[in-house]
């Protein structure tokens, strides 16, 4: 059997899979976006080089933006449930399979990498006195990329979970010591040390207990990197349901419990309940964050405003994912739901998230109140009207739906 073969058949028909979509992806205006979007963060970033602040911790910056870029890996291998028959056999010559699944995961990785760096260069050079060589530090990085890479596919063939979850905490320490003495330090120093906790963390790799070929974890993984790919199709259009990821949140448990047991708030209980256990959730915090702080960097001025909108527009377009939540669920099919109370609910959910949202990720521009009141007034009823636009788009195409059925 030619493992590599194989492979490349199954990317190939993974592709094909994906292609009708595209035509889809491009109607919806995605492409005309994302050319807004760097026109849009090629003004501010130029402006931002031509009026640098004074005190910008542009060693923090570069370390916070550069870690997940070098730490963050992935791979495609492709594997199915019935593999651990049929290829069960071949587990000696696995190392043909995954060896190109390994490569063409970092050599993706390693250009987002050098694209990050690319675009941060320019403020570095100009805010840092003493900042190293734009090539040397490339080497350095994908260097720790290969590192976090090999680590992360150590983990996943680990015996113990608990024990691969403290290596993914070690490789996410390991790579941000190295890159930190990389920013900080001279650069032989700092080659030194990286050279002995690189050493020290591939010894630590040797000790635990791993599976020579981890099927089931590999399927795991497979299948939830082919329900991200369905997730982002979802967003321009509909296609096959997918198989949701579950997150354990102890701390969102009692999210939704104090709805009232009716049949009408019945498909919001659900709602609530699996968006404070799936994907969409963990996606919208992250773009939050990110929003928050690059709103307080800029909430002085009229670019903060753009920012904010642009974000809370990315974070209307994630929410409205939820309108496919459920979507060929058979138990709602059982379950005597109210008629309409599902598409209602859903829009009642994403106006208020989307509403939160907007208050939260607005807050740094209180701070500006007393200079700028009309423009920070004017900020908030533009995310709010944007919000209200989202809820009147989904209550048209709910409105359609019900229509052609």
């Amino acid at each position: 059997m030619d493992l590599k073969e194989l492979r490349r058949q199954r990317r190939s028909r993974f592709a094909r899979s994906m292609i009708p979509y595209v035509g889809y992806i491009i109607q919806s205006g995605v492409a005309m976006l994302l050319l807004l979007v760097l026109i849009l963060f090629s003004a501010w970033y130029t402006s931002l080089l031509r009026n640098i602040p004074e005190g910008v911790p542009i060693r923090w910056i570069m370390l916070a933006v550069l870690l997940p870029a070098a730490v963050h890996s992935s791979f495609r291998t492709y594997l199915q449930s019935p593999d651990t028959i049929f290829l069960l056999p071949q587990g000696h010559r696995m190392k043909e399979y995954f060896a190109p699944a390994w490569v063409s995961g970092n050599v993706w990785k390693i250009a987002r990498l050098a694209f990050v760096l690319v675009t941060l260069w320019p403020l570095y050079i100009r805010t840092d006195n003493s900042h190293k060589m734009l090539f040397a530090t490339l080497i350095v990085l994908i260097l720790v990329k290969l590192l976090a890479s090999y680590g992360l596919w150590r983990e996943i063939a680990m015996l113990s979970r608990p024990a691969a979850f403290s290596y993914a905490l070690l490789r996410w320490s390991v790579a941000g010591l190295m890159i930190a003495a990389w920013l900080w330090q001279p650069s032989l120093r700092a080659l030194l040390f990286m050279v002995i906790v690189a050493a020290a963390y591939l010894a630590a790799l040797t000790v635990p207990g791993r599976h020579s070929v981890p099927w089931e974890r590999l399927i795991a993984i497979e299948k939830n990197q082919g329900a991200i790919a369905l997730m982002i199709l979802g967003w321009f259009v509909d296609v096959p349901g997918r198989e949701q990821r579950v997150y354990v949140r102890r701390y969102l448990s009692k999210w939704g419990s104090g709805l009232a047991w009716r049949r009408n708030t019945a498909y919001r209980y659900l709602l609530t309940k699996s968006f404070a256990r799936g994907d969409i959730f963990g996606i919208v915090s992250r773009i939050a964050i990110l929003a928050l702080l690059l709103v307080w960097w800029n909430r002085g001025s009229y670019i903060g405003s753009g920012i904010y909108l642009f974000f809370l527009l990315i974070m209307g377009v994630q929410l409205s994912a939820l309108r496919r939540l459920h979507s060929e669920s058979f138990w709602l099919t059982v379950y005597p739901l109210p008629e309409g109370s599902k598409g209602s609910s859903t829009i009642q959910f994403i106006f208020r998230t989307q509403l939160l949202l907007a208050v939260l990720t607005g807050l740094p521009f209180l701070a500006t109140v007393p200079d700028r009141t009309l423009p920070v007034i004017g900020t908030f009823l533009a995310g709010g009207l944007m919000a209200y636009l989202f809820r009147r788009s989904s209550i048209r195409k709910e409105a359609r739906k019900e229509e052609d059925i």
